[in-house]
């Protein structure tokens, strides 16, 4: 099936999916510490949107990040910037942020899988990797032809283009 295909099957369907490689793949129901760290995550690039003044939308999962002609992956989060999208939009054509908040039946493939799918999108600079458990954030910037990853349990941490500012630790529920 065709990302094309693929979001006119999804049409009102209930149930979250994904396509790799041209299969759907539905989405486990979700716990509620994912739940939150996805909320706190949208919340966090929200507010450092606005503290930065840039001309990006923090959106929550339901968008569809087009990763090739057969591949299409619904973030926990993500940023884009420039225009603000039609209402009926369910793709973001250029993502710079996307997130992804590890759970137990994804958390292999959001570490690998979507790691070089993401990085194949070339207007995404940042992924990052929510580690509830840890209370980690796994933070993989795009620089030149590199991808560069740090491990962030608290703290600043720098998204620079767009040039948004978050602190690691607001990611997780209070200890």
């Amino acid at each position: 099936m065709t990302v094309d295909e693929f979001l006119v099957w999804a049409e009102g369907r209930p149930g979250r999916h994904e396509l790799v490689d041209g299969r759907v793949c539905a989405m486990a129901p979700e716990r509620a510490g994912h739940a939150r760290a996805k909320l706190r995550a949208q919340r966090a690039l929200e507010g450092a949107i606005a503290r930065a003044g840039v001309l990006c939308e923090a959106l929550p999962d339901g968008m569809t990040v087009r990763i090739d002609a057969r591949t299409a992956y619904e973030p926990d989060a993500l940023v884009y910037c420039g225009p603000r999208l039609p209402a009926n939009e369910v793709i973001v054509p250029a993502p710079v942020v996307v997130v992804e908040v590890l759970s137990p039946s994804t958390g292999f493939f959001d570490r690998h899988g979507k790691l070089a799918g993401y990085f194949a999108v070339p207007s995404i600079r940042h992924y990052l990797i929510v580690d509830i458990d840890r209370r980690m954030v796994i933070h993989h910037a795009r620089d030149g032809d590199e991808i560069r990853t740090r491990l962030v349990p608290s703290g600043p941490l720098r998204l620079d283009p767009p040039g948004l500012d978050l602190d690691a630790a607001a990611l997780f529920d209070e200890p």
